[in-house]
């Protein structure tokens, strides 16, 4: 699994909209979702800021682990 489908993954999964997601890592919406779908990439930073308000590890939001 690529760190696209785990984000939307998490987000989904916690009732979050792209918009609400953005606002965490200081971005517009429009900005976010590029990087959801693949036309920007995720900056070390805004993976940190995820990761820490998901509580997963980087691994697993990267898709290197499927442990949280």
């Amino acid at each position: 699994m690529n760190y696209r489908t785990r984000m939307r993954n998490l987000r989904e999964d916690n009732d979050l909209t792209q918009k609400d997601v953005a606002k965490i890592i200081n971005k517009s919406q429009q900005g976010y979702s590029h990087i959801e779908d693949g036309r920007a990439e995720l900056k070390i930073d805004d993976l940190i800021r995820l990761c820490k308000f998901y509580n997963v590890s980087s691994d697993y939001f990267i898709g290197l682990s499927d442990k949280q």
